[in-house]
């Protein structure tokens, strides 16, 4: 079998690293959350504008209609000119945006999908809660059904942007008496309703991108409600498919690019001459090798059967865990001399401490790891 890419994909990449030449801006993402939206959307605006915005996302609701194939090689370029992270699109986009093509009405996804693509519409994602992080099972936020409305209470945690956020990609227990994974239901939920009450929680890094969001008889139409009553837990896994596999692409192809960086600054300064620099070095680069072919192992299933399945949970385990690394190699050859350098739109110290979510957003480490034994491995179910 030849692994490798077409005539018609390189003249692709081709276009997108001579577009992205052309028009990556010269200034960095602002840290300040009002100022980051406004360069969020402008940025996402002009990708949609000139045709850059949802790659592999159907042509009736803006985008191009290529395969997962051509949205990899995009993001392989967009990581290699630096281009800007999506910021606040980041959930949208990753996973609100799939989750809608996989799984809603025509209704919904006509009305939502371009508006995502544009930057109009910002989306966070209302899963985690205080007494269910990772264990989206034991969700306890109520949606009351009321005539043709779901009356909603209870909170959700780790809320990324939601203090930014048009819209809520949010699961609740709309059976009253229901347990566990029966009776959940995966609603749109619009974050400007009366009764949402945001608490924006300050990270080690100074940044609040997490959010508290508390539900007080908030009023949202069932037809909102993505799958039917009763089938979020269905469509949760969805999301959590995206989020955990094709979502995190960006993240994968990023620390590929950023160890070649760190070789190639740690060569030009001499550094490669300590030999355990070398050595760290070299097995990092053998793992991205490693995660690059995992990811297009991820790619060509899901392009084949329309969305990531368990194995996403190999690629985000592994990709977390190696981002955690590529961080601190990078604050390393700082303390080595390197003190000339950055990464996008934050220095590498900032990038070090934000890292330390990696192994919690997206569901933990420990929970990936129950996910790989009961799912791929067929081990009796943890306890």
């Amino acid at each position: 079998m030849r692994i490798g890419f077409t005539p018609e994909q390189d003249r692709f990449r081709a276009e997108c690293r001579d577009w992205l030449g052309a028009n990556v801006p010269a200034e960095r993402r602002p840290l300040n959350a009002a100022d980051a939206l406004a360069f969020d959307r402008a940025w996402q605006g002009k990708l949609f504008t000139a045709g850059w915005a949802g790659i592999d996302w159907p042509t009736r609701y803006g985008g191009r209609g290529l395969s997962l194939v051509e949205q990899v090689i995009w993001l392989e370029e967009y990581a290699r000119a630096h281009a800007p992270w999506v910021g606040a699109n980041f959930v949208g986009l990753n996973h609100g945006g799939p989750t809608l093509i996989a799984n809603a009405s025509e209704e919904q996804k006509a009305y939502h999908l371009p508006r995502i693509l544009s930057g109009e519409a910002i989306w966070c994602q209302g899963f985690s809660e205080p007494g269910a992080g990772s264990d989206l099972a034991g969700i306890r936020t109520t949606g009351r059904v009321e005539g043709d409305e779901l009356v909603v209470n209870g909170s959700k945690i780790w809320t990324s942007f939601a203090n930014v956020a048009d819209w809520q990609e949010l699961v609740l227990r709309t059976e009253p008496g229901s347990q566990r994974q029966a009776g959940l239901s995966w609603t749109i939920c619009d974050m400007r309703s009366p009764g949402i009450t945001i608490r924006p929680i300050r990270m080690m890094n100074g940044q609040t991108e997490f959010c508290e969001v508390f539900y007080d008889d908030v009023r949202i139409p069932v037809a909102n409600v993505v799958g039917g009553l009763g089938n979020g837990w269905k469509v949760a896994m969805s999301t959590l498919s995206f989020e955990r596999g094709t979502g995190f692409i960006a993240d994968q192809v990023k620390n590929m690019i950023e160890v070649d960086e760190h070789i190639g600054r740690a060569r030009s300064s001499g550094l490669l001459d300590d030999q355990r620099i070398a050595e760290d070095l070299a097995l990092l680069r053998a793992e991205v090798a490693a995660l690059r072919a995992m990811t297009y192992r991820n790619v060509s299933e899901a392009a084949r059967t329309g969305q990531p399945g368990a194995e996403a949970s190999l690629i985000r385990l592994f990709t977390s865990e190696l981002a955690q690394r590529v961080e601190r190699m990078a604050v390393r050859l700082i303390g080595d001399g390197i003190v000339d350098f950055a990464y996008g739109d934050d220095d590498p110290v900032a990038e070090y401490l934000r890292g330390f979510a990696q192994t919690i957003a997206g569901g933990s480490a420990q929970i990936q790891r129950n996910i790989i034994g009961e799912r791929l491995l067929g081990l009796p179910r943890g306890r």
